[in-house]
């Protein structure tokens, strides 16, 4: 079984601008983060490949990202960025459709100022799209914004849409109503995968367990079933609050006695299929 890290981060300090590291609470991310200071922490949790998700909404990320991909053979696949808002979309998303690294595209949602930008009618035409093309999209979202997905699905029956962070409930604040009904009605839908990810970061910083988190990856588990679930690192942001190694000890912790055929799903099956990550080097 090939194990897969579904969602973590590269960045170069100069190369990009990176507007959302800012207060002192991220300082220790201001430096670089690379595909060699990745490499050794998978190896040392026995994960053979991994998805990068896009940190700014810069097209030249993705081509900066997809040469590493060429270099690294970790990297299985990348999840980039387009503006979905663009008249010139379907040109942009030419480019890097057919790079057999380019498996999806994300937007920070969650940092757009109206809560209902994800639904205005410029962002859905985008949208279509990518359902056009069969490329999924990642929902960046906060608890409030998930209203919106039943809109999505119902309108986009054909794009396959991923939930990043469980959408990020305030675990330290064991915030649970508003997060656990609106997370339920999402998975309703066939369509909606969720990653199991960026949870201990949404967790007291210096003092989380992995009993803090066990409510919310039972009530994924509940909600989604293992082959709709992802498991994701979120690395190097989770070194805010712990090691790479803890993110993954704390999750199989969460998750409790599953078979092996569910741990498999949430450690690699659900991103190959719902990536599709069945290209092979040349």
């Amino acid at each position: 079984m090939t194990k897969i890290d579904a969602h973590q981060h590269f960045w170069q300090i100069g190369r990009f601008d990176y507007t959302w590291m800012q207060g002192r609470e991220l300082e220790p991310l201001k430096r670089d983060f690379l595909p060699d200071s990745l490499k050794p922490l998978l190896d040392k949790n026995g994960i053979q490949k991994s998805i990068f998700v896009q940190t700014v909404p810069d097209l030249n990320e993705n081509r900066w990202v997809l040469g590493l991909a060429e270099r690294h053979e970790f990297l299985a696949g990348v999840v980039g960025w387009l503006d979905l808002t663009s008249p010139a979309i379907e040109d942009d998303l030419a480019e890097f459709k057919d790079n057999p690294y380019f498996v999806g595209v994300r937007h920070q949602t969650h940092d757009e100022p109206d809560d209902d930008w994800i639904v205005r009618e410029d962002v859905l035409r985008g949208l279509a799209v990518l359902e056009k093309q069969d490329v999924p999209f990642e929902l960046l979202f906060y608890p409030r914004h998930l209203r919106h997905v039943p809109r999505l699905a119902a309108q986009l029956p054909n794009l396959r849409m991923l939930i990043d962070h469980i959408a990020k409930p305030a675990i330290r604040n064991r915030q649970w109503e508003g997060w656990i009904e609106d997370f339920a009605r999402a998975a309703s839908f066939e369509n909606v995968h969720c990653k199991l990810s960026g949870m201990i970061t949404e967790a007291d910083w210096n003092h989380w367990t992995a009993a803090d988190l066990r409510p919310y990856v039972q009530a994924a588990l509940d909600a989604f079933g293992p082959s709709r679930l992802l498991f994701g690192s979120d690395w190097p942001v989770c070194t805010l609050a712990g090691s790479y190694e803890q993110v993954v000890d704390a999750l199989k912790e969460a998750l409790g006695p599953i078979s092996e055929k569910e741990q498999a799903d949430i450690f690699g099956r659900s991103a190959e299929r719902f990536y599709g990550l069945n290209h092979h080097r040349a």
